[in-house]
């Protein structure tokens, strides 16, 4: 099937946050790029792990043998989601954030004198920060920078990529400005002096099919509150990648991956809700198997939130007083995420006004702080920022762009 404005009404009956009644005027979650609503089946399934098997895992009774059953699918279901060769290269944690720090506390325990990390301008802090800190260990810390277009320098990264670095941190797409990044380009260059590659795929992984083998990138996070899953942290790691990695954990902690940078009990009924946000993915594609609905299904979700958002991109710049900051929608390489700045209202007023009216939009910096710098916003006022979900609808972007017209 393609994904349709009739698939979209049909697939925002299950979200319950969207068919709410009450005082106040209907909502529009213009939001995603913060975090999405989740579909019932979602909750259900959080809601039944906890109705029927609220234990810890490997006991030798039923539940907590359910609990095994349902981790080890949760597992083999975000391996399809992303393309992984099987379950024991997904990890889960708390978040993207606290993954990566894991990660970084880990690798940097295998580095030498001398040796550099290359990050960028344009990346959000989470895939910033934990490297930074490196700085603290003797670790060189270097910027690839980011053009005015809201895309980064290629000659720049080609230039600061050299035999000194061992890893290159990157993200696939910017939650601030919808930037899709060049992954290839960045992989090759890492393999050419033997570089690790890290790649932040949190606002990817919601609007494009992903692929990690064929990315060839032996590091990949994400989080599924932001495909319509609960807040939970996913880490890909390439076979092998983990194995033997100086990781902080107890000595009782299995040291196999994927378990190896897994810290405490995890949180069994959240992961469950992660499974069942790919297999809603997947109700609306077609294929024989879990990762062919995915593809199929993420394929069309993109060509659909695409096109609304080069709609509302269309017609919000012709607004008096709009100033977009980003790259335009000419290629499809584009998240559907859309920031801009009023000439009479701070991002922070405007969002607020917005809120009043029922449209929810995100306004400051994203914690891509380094980006609005670069772009000479101040972080306190920064952009206001609309995004693009499954469930968007026409019809909401028609009442924000009404909304922004009559704040003048």
């Amino acid at each position: 099937m393609s994904y349709s404005a009739n698939e979209c009404l049909r697939a925002r009956r299950d979200f319950p946050a969207l068919n709410r009644s009450g005082a106040g005027p209907a909502l529009a979650y213009l939001d995603g790029p913060g975090g999405s609503q989740v579909p019932k089946s979602v909750i259900d399934a959080i809601a039944d792990v906890y109705a029927t098997c609220n234990v810890n895992t490997h006991g030798n009774f039923g539940p907590s043998q359910e609990v095994d059953r349902r981790m080890d699918a949760a597992r083999r279901a975000v391996a399809a989601f992303m393309g992984a060769p099987d379950a024991s290269c997904i990890s889960f944690g708390q978040n993207m954030t606290t993954l990566n720090y894991s990660l970084a506390n880990a690798l940097v325990k295998t580095f030498k004198d001398g040796d550099e990390v290359l990050i960028t301008q344009l990346d959000h802090e989470a895939n910033r920060g934990p490297w930074l800190n490196l700085r603290e260990r003797g670790v060189r810390v270097q910027e690839v920078r980011m053009l005015d277009s809201g895309v980064l320098d290629s000659a720049d990264m080609a230039a600061k990529i050299t035999a000194r670095t061992r890893l290159f941190a990157l993200g696939a797409s910017s939650n601030a400005l919808g930037t899709v990044n060049d992954i290839a380009l960045a992989r090759r260059l890492t393999k050419a002096v033997d570089a690790l590659l890290v790649v932040d795929a949190v606002h990817y992984a919601p609007h494009f099919p992903v692929d990690v083998q064929a990315l060839g990138v032996d590091f990949l996070l994400c989080s599924a509150y932001k495909f319509y899953g609960p807040h939970v942290g996913i880490l890909y790691s390439r076979p092998g990648a983990l194995d033997g990695l100086p990781t902080d954990r107890l000595s009782t902690q299995d040291p196999a991956a994927p378990y190896r940078i897994e810290t405490g009990t995890l949180n069994h009924a959240a992961i469950a809700g992660v499974h069942a946000a790919i297999d809603f993915i997947a109700s609306f594609g077609r294929g024989a198997t879990l990762r062919e609905c995915v593809v199929d299904a993420m394929t069309s979700i993109s060509r659909y939130e695409h096109s609304l958002a080069a709609y509302y991109h269309a017609h919000v710049r012709k607004l008096p007083g709009v100033r977009m900051w980003g790259p335009d929608f000419t290629s499809a390489a584009r998240a559907p995420t859309v920031s801009i700045t009023l000439k009479n209202h701070t991002p922070d007023q405007a969002a607020t006004e917005l809120g009043k009216q029922g449209i929810c939009v995100w306004n400051g910096n994203f914690y891509a702080a380094r980006a609005v710098e670069i772009l000479g916003l101040a972080p306190a006022s920064g952009l206001l920022r609309t995004g693009i979900s499954m469930y968007t609808t026409q019809a909401e972007l028609d009442h924000l762009l009404a909304a922004i017209e009559r704040l003048g």
